[in-house]
C-alpha cells in the first residue's frame, strides 16, 4: 500500500475561514451533531468551545498541528460535501459550495461538482482575487458597496445563487420601501405615480427641493427611471415561470442592477415625504 501524501498546513486564518462556513449559525452550516458524527468518523479530537465555530476551527487547527499537514482538513471538506448528506437539501449543498469558495480561493482550491476538492484556476493572494475566483455574488455586492435595502430583500436568494428570484426580490424591494415610507397601497407605476406625480401641486415624495425646472426635470427622470426599472426586471419574472426559456439574466447584468437599485435606494436615502393636508 503506498504511503498517504501529506498536504503542507494550511495558513490558519483560511482554516478559521472554512470552519466559519461549514460551522454558521444560520443555515446552511453544519449542525453541533453533524460536526460531532464527521469528528468521530475521521479521528479527529473534539473540543469544548462557546460555539461551533469555535468548536470546528480549534478541534481542525489542533488536528493540522499534530499531522503538520492539511489532510485533515481536506477530509472534513470532502466528508460534509458529500453529495449523499445533501440528496434532501442540493440548495444547502449549493450555498455551502458557494461559501467556501473564499477561503478555500486563498490556498488555489475550489469544491466540485462532486463535492470534492479539485485545483482553482489559480490561488488568491489578496480579497479582490479571492472575489474574482469565488466567483460569488455576495462577494461582488460587497465590493460594489451595494446598499443593504438591496441585500435585505434577496438574502435567502443571493445564499441559493438563485439569480432569477433574486433579482425579482430585489426590485420588489423598492416598491416595499415607497409603501413603507408613504403608506400607500398600490404597486408598479401606480405607485411611482401616486408617490411622484404633482397632481395636486406637490409630489408625495420629492428627492430634491422640486423648485427649479432643473430639479422637476430631474424629479421625473427619477420617476421614469423606476418604471422603467420595473417594467424590465420585475415584471417579467412575475409573469414568467423560472424553467421557461422566455426571461432570463445573466451574473455580470444582475449586478448591474443591484448597482441600479442601489443608486435609487441611496435617493430614496434623502428624499422628502411631504404630508398631506
Amino acid at each position: 500500500m503506498p504511503p498517504k501524501t501529506l498536504h503542507p498546513p494550511w495558513p490558519p486564518a483560511v482554516v478559521q475561514g472554512v470552519a466559519n462556513v461549514l460551522a454558521s449559525t444560520d443555515w446552511p452550516g453544519l449542525t453541533n451533531s453533524e460536526i460531532t458524527q464527521l469528528l468521530a468518523m475521521l479521528g479527529i479530537a473534539d473540543v469544548e468551545a462557546p460555539n461551533k465555530r469555535t468548536r470546528l476551527w480549534t478541534a481542525l487547527h489542533n488536528q493540522q498541528l499534530r499531522d503538520q499537514a492539511s489532510n485533515c482538513v481536506i477530509r472534513f471538506i470532502t466528508e460534509a460535501m458529500a453529495p449523499g448528506r445533501h440528496l434532501q437539501d442540493q440548495p444547502r449543498f449549493e450555498a455551502l459550495r458557494d461559501a467556501l469558495a473564499e477561503p478555500l480561493a486563498l490556498v488555489g482550491l475550489r469544491v466540485n461538482e462532486q463535492g470534492k476538492l479539485a485545483r482553482g484556476r489559480a490561488t488568491a493572494t489578496t480579497l479582490d482575487e479571492v472575489a474574482q475566483l469565488a466567483g460569488r455574488l455576495r462577494t461582488e455586492l460587497r465590493r460594489r458597496g451595494v446598499h443593504a435595502e438591496v441585500v435585505r430583500y434577496c438574502e435567502e436568494e443571493l445564499l441559493r445563487r438563485s439569480l432569477f428570484h433574486a433579482v425579482f426580490e430585489a426590485t420588489k424591494g423598492v416598491s416595499e420601501r415607497l409603501r413603507q415610507m408613504t403608506g400607500l397601497t398600490a404597486d408598479g407605476a401606480d405607485l411611482v405615480d401616486q408617490c411622484f406625480g404633482a397632481r395636486s401641486g406637490t409630489p408625495l415624495v420629492r428627492i430634491n427641493a422640486y423648485r427649479t425646472d432643473s430639479e422637476i426635470s430631474e424629479h421625473r427622470g427619477f420617476a421614469n427611471l423606476l418604471k422603467g426599472t420595473f417594467g424590465t426586471f420585475r415584471n417579467p419574472p412575475a409573469h414568467t415561470p423560472r424553467a421557461t426559456a422566455g426571461w432570463t439574466i445573466t451574473e455580470p447584468d444582475a449586478l448591474d442592477l443591484f448597482s441600479l437599485l442601489s443608486l435609487i435606494h441611496r435617493r430614496l436615502d434623502g428624499a422628502q415625504v411631504v404630508a398631506r393636508p
